[in-house]
């Protein structure tokens, strides 16, 4: 867990300005900054970043956050990564309560790791260039349908012949940053007398692999004839996992906006292809199955994923990985189908041969998940038989353990019992699923909280504006929002305890952070906050301040209405009669000398 108080700190230290200007192109509109929103189209701006309140809104779509927020939703990233990402941009280091590693010892760490990103960068710019002196690899390009505006936009270069390119590159040709980024390699002899090291890279062309901030972390190479292997990827390093990463999902963001959903491919040129086609939305695994870390990112960046594979036994075998990829991210919000094209066809060589609008229809034919997972497990036995039926629960056994109890599991249940003569409730009880669906007496939901209203209401809102108004509420204001309700009180006092615990340092920025996470309550008001122009703390202060006086009043008030017949004795009345009116006293004078013009 990353401490509060350092998110609170990262806030306070990083610049929502500079984080969103780094992806929308911001213009000064009075006390805001104004662009096209990233999270929709819209051809003029509504989209507005206020550097008072550390909080980006758009007016059209309603998207607002923190600067953590935005990485999230822009990138794709999960909260973590994007406070490191933040934190590293300030020079700040997050700290890790199972993190054993020395100070000395991470600072050497992220100094390979900039090291690394820096010669891969380099590597980059060079192969570029190099394309343009290579008609045979252009040729090649070419051949494939591909214009230099496509290969310009996937930053596409060539490798050329030769063991040591790369020394008219790197004056220090034996810098470790090279081998560690996977740029060269390094043969030792048997006896280890002689090293020779050598471009990794030879005669390919280059496809730069990018993490979702844009940074090249590896590089995929094709032969341009029969060579092998026909795909040549970056070794695994401390930058680059192929398990984790999506080939052109840097470049693929808008555009998956855009369509709303993304298309998941199995190599470079379907992905590039593909974009040249008109389906910008695509991207590909790296040369591996699928796993949930690549379906996580994909269901980040939207709530519909389609697999396409080739129709051939390996195209059934990924799609099978795929799919068990997935059932643990299933939900009911998501939606994950599958594509088939014919035994001969490759998204790219399917439309050019049968064009765009027969591929749109064949996306929009995809299996959808629960289909292909029935298909999975019965296509091969024989329903009509008690075996063939007991053989189809038995494969699709595991496959259900691994989603989570949800609505689309039931279906899927309910698909299954129906195709193997069970009942639901025998399926679940059979495979032992966690949280049964079918056979659960689930309670009621329970009713939320009512909405605040009136002077609860107005007091939240400056409270979640302006955290540390709360530091001067005491144990006495606490006590009086009794008199607003339970429920109402309640919710005051949580309130209160978040802002305070944040100290000095609380702002709308922050606080709003933190109600995100704990749940949906407050959205609406955080989102009209950060719609309206910043009021005046001064302001706010002296009204939250006539308001609790207002509220321990009430509470005095109704005290004294219940105070004879409160069971004490006729003396204890007396002292707590005189207790009560001296206190109303004060809360007048007060209350009077805040009033009075100065």
């Amino acid at each position: 867990m990353i401490p509060q108080s350092f998110i609170t700190d990262l806030l306070n230290r990083v610049d929502i300005v500079d984080v969103v200007g780094r992806y929308v192109q911001l213009k000064k509109g009075g006390a805001n900054y104004m662009g096209l929103c990233p999270f929709h189209n819209e051809k003029s701006p509504s989209f507005t970043v206020s550097p008072t309140k550390q909080f980006y809104h758009c007016f059209g779509c309603g998207a607002h956050g923190t600067s953590i927020g935005f990485l999230i939703e822009y990138s794709g990233q999960g909260f973590v990564d994007a406070v490191k990402d933040l934190a590293q941009s300030v020079g700040m280091v997050v700290p890790d309560s199972d993190d054993k590693i020395p100070p000395a010892q991470r600072a050497a760490q992220q100094a390979q790791s900039l090291a690394m990103t820096d010669a891969l960068q380099q590597a980059c710019d060079y192969y570029r260039g190099q394309l343009r002196h290579a008609p045979n690899a252009v040729a090649y390009l070419k051949g494939r349908g591909l214009t230099g505006e496509i290969a310009a936009r996937f930053g596409m270069g060539y490798a050329p012949s030769g063991w040591d390119n790369l020394r008219s590159v790197f004056p220090d040709y034996g810098a470790l940053a090279l081998v560690e980024s996977g740029l060269v390699i390094d043969r030792v002899d048997e006896d280890g007398s002689n090293k020779k090291r050598y471009d990794r890279f030879r005669e390919r062309i280059m496809f730069p692999i990018r993490n979702t901030k844009g940074q090249v972390i590896g590089f995929g190479g094709r032969v341009l004839d029969g060579g092998e292997p026909k795909y040549l990827n970056s070794p695994e390093t401390p930058l680059f996992q192929k398990g984790l990463e999506l080939y052109g999902l840097f470049e693929a963001r808008q555009a998956i906006r855009d369509a709303g959903y993304v298309l998941v491919t199995e190599g470079y040129m379907d992905v590039v292809a593909l974009a040249q086609l008109g389906f910008p939305q695509a991207v590909a695994t790296l040369g591996t199955a699928c796993t949930s870390t690549h379906v996580q990112k994909l269901l980040r960046q939207t709530d519909n994923v389609i697999f396409s594979f080739d129709g051939d036994k390996a195209g059934r075998r990924a799609a099978r990985r795929a799919l068990e990829a997935c059932l643990p991210q299933v939900s009911d919000n998501k939606t994950i189908r599958f594509l088939f094209l014919p035994q001969e066809h490759d998204p790219d060589s399917f439309v050019r041969e049968r064009g765009a609008e027969a591929f749109e229809q064949e996306i929009h034919d995809a299996m959808p998940l629960s289909q292909f997972l029935l298909r999975e497990v019965t296509a091969e036995h024989d329903l009509d038989s008690p075996e063939g039926r007991a053989r189809a629960q038995f494969e699709a056994k595991p496959l259900l353990q691994a989603m989570a109890p949800s609505a689309l599991r039931l279906q899927i249940v309910r698909g299954l019992a129906s195709l193997t003569q069970s009942t639901p409730a025998e399926i679940e009880s059979l495979f032992e699923l966690s949280k049964p669906v079918a056979v659960a007496r689930k309670a009621p939901p329970r009713q939320g909280r009512p909405e605040p209203v009136g002077l609860e209401k107005q007091m939240l809102r400056i409270l979640v504006a302006h955290p540390t108004l709360a530091l001067g509420l005491d144990e006495a204001a606490l006590v009086a929002f009794n008199t607003f309700g339970e429920d109402a009180a309640d919710r005051l006092c949580q309130l209160v305890a978040t802002a305070q615990a944040l100290g000095a340092n609380g702002s709308f920025a922050v606080l709003s952070e933190l109600l995100k996470e704990a749940g949906t309550e407050y959205d609406a008001m955080i989102a009209e906050i950060a719609s309206e122009p910043e009021s005046d703390i001064d302001a706010d202060r002296i009204w939250i301040a006539s308001a609790v006086r207002q509220i321990k009043m009430n509470a005095l008030k109704m005290e004294l209405n219940q105070l004879f017949s409160s069971g004490l004795t006729p003396d204890q009345v007396s002292a707590r009669y005189r207790e009560i009116t001296a206190q109303q006293d004060l809360l007048a004078r007060e209350e009077a000398a805040a009033m009075a013009p100065r």
